[in-house]
C-alpha cells in the first residue's frame, strides 16, 4: 500500500508532462535516424516520423484532459484546461508546419533531420511555457523555444539573407531574454520566490516594493520582444523575410501562443503591478506601427511580418481589459490567428518556389486564374485577417474589442477599430493582385501535394469553424479563465487570512 501511495504522484507527474516527453523522444529519434537513413526517401520518412510525434503529443494532451487539474514536479507545472488549450494550439500549428515542410524541403534541398527535430524541440519549449507556473521553468521553456527558432531561421544556408536573419534574431533575442531573466531576479528579490502562486500571494498581502514594478517591466520587455510587439518589433520584418516560409508560419503563431499564456499567468495569476498602462501603450503602438508600415510593403513576407505586429497589438487589447472578459477573448484570438496565419504562410511557402524568388505582390498577379484553389484559400485567410464575418478573424476581433469596451477602454477600442480599417487596405491589395491583374510572365505552378492540401484543409476548416460556430471554443475559454481566476483568487484569500 505504501508503495502505491508513493508511486501514484510520480505517475501523475509524468502524465502532466506527457506531451513534452513525447515530443522530446521523437526529436531524439529523428536525430538518431538522420545519419543512418539516407536515400531519396529519407527526407519524407523523417518528416513522417516528426508528424507522428506531433500527433502522439496531441493525443497525449487529450489524455491529460481526462485527468483532474493539478500540479506536477514540486508545483513547477500546473496542468488545467487553460494549459491544455494552448498545448492544442501549439501542437496544431506544429502539425500544419510539418505537413507544409514536406514539399518545401524538396524544393529548397534542405537537410530534413535537424529541421524536423528542431521543430519538435521548439514545440517542447512552447508547451512547457504554457503549463509552467514557476518563473525559472518559464525561462527554460523560453530558451528551448528560442534556440530552436534561432537555428531554424537560418536554414536556407545558400541564401545570405537567411543567415543574416538568423544572426539578427539570435543577437536581439538574446538581449531580450536577458531582460526577462533580470526581471525574474528582481521579482525574486521583491518577493523571495519565483513561484507564480507565491508571488501572487505576497504581492496581494501587503505593500508592493519598488523592485516588483521594475521586475514586471523587465519581464514585459522580454516577452513583448518574443511576440513582436512595438517598440520591440524591429527584428521582425528582416527575420521573416530571410527565414524559410514554413518556419515563419511557425514563428509567427506557436511561440506567440505560448508567450501569451505566460502573459496571462504573470499578469493575472501573479498579480504583478503597474502593467495596465504599459499594455495600453504597447497595444496602441503595435496596431498603429504594424498597419502603417505594412501599407508600403511589396514583399509578401514583410507585409505579413508587419501584419503580425499589428495582430500582436489587437491581442494585447484583450490583456488591457478586465481578466474575466480579456482572458477568454485573448485565448480565442490566439487560436483564430494561428489558424489563418499559418495557413497563409503555407501558401506562401508553396508559391515561393526554389530559392523563394516569388515573394512580391507582383508575383501573385493572376494567381486566381493560374491556381484557383490556392488563390481562394489565401483569400479566405486574408479576409479572416481583416476580420470579415463568417471567418474566425471576425469573432476574434469582436470579442477583443467587446472586452475592451466592457472595461471602459474607449480610446483603445477606437484606435483598434481604425487600425482594422487601415489593415484592410493592404490585405485587399494582395487579393486585387490575384484576381484583377494579369501576370507579367507566365510561370507554371506545381500542383499542391497531398501534404500541403491536407495542411490547408486543416487551416481552412479551423478558420471557418471559428467564424460560424465559435460558441464551443469560446465556452471552453470562458471555463478555463474562470478556473484560472478561481485558483488565483483562492491563493489571494489564503494570503489575506
Amino acid at each position: 500500500m505504501n508503495t502505491t501511495v508513493q508511486t501514484l504522484p510520480q505517475t501523475l507527474d509524468y502524465i502532466r508532462l506527457l506531451p513534452e516527453i513525447v515530443l522530446s523522444l521523437f526529436g531524439v529519434l529523428i536525430m538518431l535516424l538522420d545519419p543512418i537513413w539516407v536515400g531519396p526517401k529519407a527526407r519524407r520518412g523523417l518528416g513522417i516520423v516528426a508528424l507522428a510525434g506531433a500527433l502522439v503529443a496531441l493525443f497525449s494532451t487529450a489524455y491529460q484532459g481526462s485527468h483532474e487539474p493539478g500540479y506536477a514536479f514540486w508545483h513547477m507545472v500546473y496542468v488545467d484546461s487553460f494549459s491544455i488549450f494552448f498545448h492544442i494550439v501549439v501542437l496544431g500549428v506544429t502539425i500544419v508546419v510539418i505537413l507544409t515542410s514536406f514539399e518545401y524541403l524538396e524544393f529548397q534541398q534542405i537537410r530534413a533531420g535537424e529541421y524536423y527535430a528542431l521543430i519538435l524541440f521548439g514545440a517542447v519549449g512552447m508547451c512547457l511555457m504554457s503549463s509552467a507556473v514557476e518563473l525559472v521553468l518559464i525561462f527554460i521553456g523560453l530558451e528551448i523555444s528560442s534556440i530552436s527558432t534561432y537555428v531554424l531561421a537560418g536554414f536556407r544556408r545558400r541564401a545570405p539573407i537567411s543567415s543574416e536573419s538568423s544572426l539578427k534574431y539570435f543577437l536581439l533575442g538574446s538581449f531580450a531574454t536577458a531582460f526577462f531573466l533580470y526581471g525574474v531576479a528582481l521579482m525574486f528579490g521583491a518577493t523571495g520566490s519565483t513561484s507564480i502562486t507565491t508571488i501572487g500571494e505576497r504581492l496581494s498581502s501587503g505593500s508592493i516594493p519598488l523592485l516588483a514594478y521594475v521586475g514586471t517591466a523587465m519581464m514585459f520587455v522580454g516577452l513583448a520582444f518574443k511576440v513582436a510587439a512595438a517598440p520591440f518589433h524591429v527584428w521582425t520584418p528582416d527575420v521573416y523575410e530571410g527565414a524559410p516560409a514554413p518556419i515563419v508560419g511557425f514563428m509567427s503563431t506557436a511561440p506567440k501562443a505560448a508567450v501569451f499564456a505566460v502573459f496571462v499567468r504573470i499578469l493575472f495569476e501573479a498579480h504583478t503591478p503597474g502593467h495596465a498602462w504599459l499594455i495600453w501603450i504597447v497595444a496602441a503602438l503595435s496596431m498603429t506601427i504594424g498597419n502603417v508600415a505594412a501599407l508600403v510593403q511589396d514583399n509578401v513576407k514583410r507585409l505579413l511580418a508587419y501584419s503580425s505586429i499589428a495582430h500582436a497589438g489587437y491581442l494585447l487589447v484583450a490583456f488591457a481589459a478586465l481578466p474575466a472578459n480579456g482572458i477568454p477573448a485573448a485565448m480565442f484570438y490566439t487560436a483564430s490567428y494561428a489558424a489563418m496565419n499559418v495557413g497563409a504562410f503555407a501558401i506562401v511557402s508553396h508559391f515561393a518556389g526554389a530559392g523563394e524568388t516569388r515573394v512580391t505582390l507582383e508575383s501573385y498577379s493572376g494567381l486566381g486564374r493560374r491556381s484557383p484553389l490556392l488563390a481562394a484559400s489565401l483569400t479566405i485567410f486574408l479576409l479572416s485577417l481583416i476580420g470579415i464575418p463568417v471567418t474566425g478573424g471576425f469573432f476574434a476581433k469582436f470579442y477583443v474589442f467587446s472586452s475592451a469596451l466592457q472595461a471602459n477602454l474607449i480610446g483603445l477600442t477606437i484606435i483598434g477599430v481604425l487600425n482594422s480599417a487601415v489593415g484592410a487596405y493592404y490585405y485587399l491589395r494582395l487579393i486585387v493582385a490575384m484576381y484583377m491583374r494579369e501576370p507579367k510572365e507566365e510561370t507554371e505552378l506545381a500542383t499542391p501535394p497531398i501534404s500541403l492540401r491536407l495542411a490547408l484543409a486543416l487551416c481552412l476548416v479551423a478558420t471557418i469553424y471559428l467564424g460560424i460556430l465559435p460558441g464551443r471554443v469560446l465556452n471552453y475559454a470562458n471555463r478555463s479563465a474562470a478556473m484560472l481566476l478561481k485558483v488565483s483568487d483562492s491563493s489571494v484569500a489564503q494570503a489575506a487570512r
